[in-house]
């Protein structure tokens, strides 16, 4: 970095030469990087795709519209704390606020397997007007279709995602600056572990919850009170908080220093990753938010994402540097260093 700005930001390309599609390609590590920018994003390359972002931002008449679009097979369907409903209208919400743009409508599509039961189909259907109610944005329509049975297991969603960008921000790793701050809006690891624990297929329980809600009262909080020192933001699903710095640090070109005993953490959820030998930065959340900001506005910052309800355990977790490059670092309590990586591989698979 010189002047504080982050170097050549430009990473190498990436080739996509796997033969075949596996699971891992959908766990949002190394290899679903390999495989978006690899393969799909350079066959549809235009400049809305440009960079690679949560939601594509383009003008329409006097403002910007961000879009967005998603699709949903988690298992089980319903889990501590949410469903696939709830968590299909979160999810959707979420990749909007953290690209800047406040919720305005989505859409909704089902892929319903025959036999469905009806009644579990009305309770998703209940669950997402509820959780579109919550976030004060209207579902404006969709599609249906029922496959036979066996082609897929029970529902499966898609989604897309309207809403309109607030012309103060200029988000994006561009922007990113040495000794610029990292804030953790919550507590990791809520989702994916409760996910992992709710198919029953290990002999483990926890008192956890997912942690699926929309983050934009806590976006918009940090939005009004430091307009102008918001970066960047993510919201770290698949993959976690690990795959999303890494993203940063290589787009930006700068390191990520990670004060890890800083980063919140449930006693239930870094037990249940010491059983399994996960960790928990490579844990999905769906109720969480990163954002980078400035130096002089982090506590600023952090306050008003504290004032939220739901916020109270935000962190600032970490800082911007200049070396090594394109990296994560971990500093635990000790002073000891180590190296934080992308995902690899599908530790937790369909968890959204």
């Amino acid at each position: 970095m010189s002047g504080g700005v982050v170097a050549d930001p430009a990473p190498p390309r990436i080739r996509f030469t796997d033969e075949r599609i596996e699971m891992a390609h959908g766990a949002g590590g190394k290899a679903s990087r390999r495989l978006v920018e690899g393969l799909i994003a350079p066959l549809f390359a235009n400049e809305t795709l440009a960079p690679l972002a949560d939601a594509a931002i383009f003008p329409v008449a006097a403002c910007r519209i961000a879009t967005t679009a998603d699709a949903f097979v988690v298992k089980p369907l319903r889990f501590a704390g949410g469903s696939i409903g709830e968590l299909c209208i979160n999810g959707t919400l979420n990749d909007l606020a953290v690209s800047g743009a406040c919720p305005r409508t989505i859409m909704v599509s089902l892929i319903l397997e025959a036999g469905l039961e009806t009644a579990t189909l009305r309770a998703e259907l209940e669950a997402m007007a509820a959780a579109a109610a919550r976030a004060g944005v209207a579902i404006a329509g969709g599609d249906t279709k029922v496959v036979e049975h066996g082609a897929c297991d029970r529902m499966f969603v898609t989604t897309f995602g309207v809403g309109v960008v607030d012309e103060r921000l200029r988000l994006g790793a561009q922007h990113v600056r040495k000794g610029d701050r990292v804030l953790l809006s919550g507590p990791i690891g809520d989702h994916g572990i409760t996910i992992l624990l709710a198919r029953g297929e290990l002999e483990l329980e926890a008192d956890l919850r997912s942690d699926t809600r929309s983050v934009w009262p806590m976006v918009r909080a940090l939005l009004d009170a430091v307009p102008d020192g918001v970066r960047w933001m993510r919201d770290p699903t698949r993959g976690g908080v690990a795959t999303a710095l890494n993203e940063l640090a290589r787009d930006a070109g700068c390191a990520i220093a990670l004060h890890e005993d800083a980063i919140p953490l449930r006693s239930e959820v870094r037990g249940a990753c010491e059983i399994l030998g996960l960790d928990p930065l490579h844990i999905a959340n769906e109720g969480q938010f990163l954002a980078v900001v400035a130096e002089r506005d982090a506590q600023r910052a952090l306050e008003a994402v504290r004032a939220v309800a739901g916020g109270e355990d935000a962190a600032l977790v970490g800082t911007v540097q200049s070396e090594p490059a394109r990296a994560v670092v971990g500093i635990t309590g000790y002073g000891g260093t180590r190296m934080i990586d992308m995902l690899v591989g599908d530790p937790l698979p369909r968890i959204c």
